[in-house]
């Protein structure tokens, strides 16, 4: 008999990554036990063979026979005079299995099939894909750059697996080629027009988290546990952490000897600082901790409505805040409290206080074209004439008597 070997004339079946022979042979046999209901009304009647090992398929048609007058059936049975046709020593009552040859279906029969198979393996391939990475969601994975976009960047796995990393998933500081490959996490699998879409994530806490437990095999064995994260990507991150044995000091063994653990996470966030800190339900002294480098002189704590006032002195300010503002923001997303700062009341007049401080009130670039002549706090500014600094800057008599104002306001109050 003709074999239908439609694994091998199919060419798109060729390239296969995601399925083995057996899953292919059992596909074909669905498409082809549809067309053949399709066909003939029914596939009770009929056995399809699949040898998998020569990936040859075929197909047998099952009929009683019976006398010439008394068929009813033609689908079920055969008519005596046709049966002695296929053997001459049939007799009624007997079955004839006859063989199904991929010419006995029309054109359009088989340009159905085809379409059916490439659609049926599309969406188990696409249902495989789907399954794996849905399981690997918070898992660090490691692909290819394939296209860079101005939107997003497509990577490929090293089965081929097309991923997606967005704009808005990627560290402000994140530059890569084709060719490149990069770490992220996968943070989600949507399926868009019946395709998995695979997205990945380089900003998430999440990612933070795997590759403190990739760098720190106490935290892997779970002996040190990581209680919170918050990031400001590429920026600053604060990672709170807590041991359950007295011998382990988490933030050391997190940090590393020299800081030879947290460098290669530091380097792989493109330089972003990460501050690791011993984590307590004391709220006052996770906010001490939280604030780091910056020394707190005293707290009042508000727990109905979330809220702490830090008082400090003025040099202590400008590091309580940090730059752009990112050591209190994390410092109050980790501790869970809307964190203020204020100045020690008393504090002496002679006391300075760090230019940044006025990052509020002032804009930045000012701010930096005082920094670059040497004025790094406010009486520095106010020392010196302001003919002076309008000969060294490019600020106008206005900004600068403005800049003054401020500044003034400041020692005044």
């Amino acid at each position: 008999m003709e074999n239908l070997n439609l694994v091998e004339s199919f060419s798109e079946f060729k390239d296969l990554k995601s399925i083995d022979r057996e899953t292919m042979m059992r596909i074909l046999e669905d498409v082809f036990r549809a067309m053949l209901i399709k066909k003939y009304g029914t596939d009770s009647n009929i056995d399809i063979i699949v040898n998998i090992d020569k990936g040859d398929l075929e197909i047998w048609r099952n009929r009683v026979i019976v006398e010439d007058s008394e068929l009813k059936d033609p689908v079920l049975e055969i008519p005596y005079s046709e049966a002695v046709k296929i053997e001459s020593d049939f007799e009624v009552g007997e079955e004839v299995s006859e063989a199904v040859h991929i010419s006995d279906f029309g054109r359009r029969e088989i340009l159905a099939i085809r379409q059916n198979l490439v659609s049926k393996i599309q969406d188990y391939e696409h249902n495989v894909i789907y399954k794996r990475y849905k399981e690997r969601i918070g898992e660090i994975i490691t692909g290819e750059v394939y296209q860079v976009w101005k939107r997003e960047i497509l990577l490929l796995d090293d089965a081929g697996v097309e991923l997606v990393l967005p704009k808005s998933e990627q560290i402000p500081a994140d530059f890569y080629r084709k060719g490149d490959t990069l770490r992220a996490v996968v943070l989600k699998v949507d399926v868009k027009n019946n395709t998995p879409i695979i997205v990945l994530s380089r900003t998430s806490p999440v990612f933070l988290e795997r590759l403190f437990e990739q760098e720190v095999p106490e935290i892997f064995d779970g002996l040190i546990t990581i209680k919170r994260i918050e990031r400001e990507p590429g920026e600053r991150a604060k990672v709170a952490v807590e041991s359950y044995d007295d011998r382990i000091d988490p933030v050391g063994a997190c940090v590393g000897m020299k800081g030879s653990r947290i460098h290669g996470i530091v380097r792989e966030l493109r330089n972003e600082n990460i501050d690791v800190i011993n984590w307590t339900n004391n709220p006052e002294l996770l906010i001490t901790r939280a604030l780091s480098p910056a020394k707190i002189s005293s707290i009042k704590i508000n727990e109905e409505e979330k809220t702490a006032e830090v008082y400090m002195k003025p040099d202590q300010v400008s590091l309580a805040i940090g730059k752009g503002g990112f050591n209190i923001k994390l410092a109050g997303r980790i501790s869970g409290y809307d964190i203020d700062v204020f100045r020690e009341s008393g504090a002496s007049e002679e006391e300075d206080v760090d230019l940044q401080e006025f990052s509020d009130e002032i804009e930045q670039w000012i701010l930096d074209q005082l920094t670059a002549i040497g004025c790094d706090t406010a009486k520095d500014v106010l020392a010196m004439d302001p003919e002076e600094l309008a000969h060294r800057t490019d600020l106008e008599d206005e900004t600068i008597a403005e800049v003054r104002r401020i500044l003034q306001a400041e020692f005044e109050d």
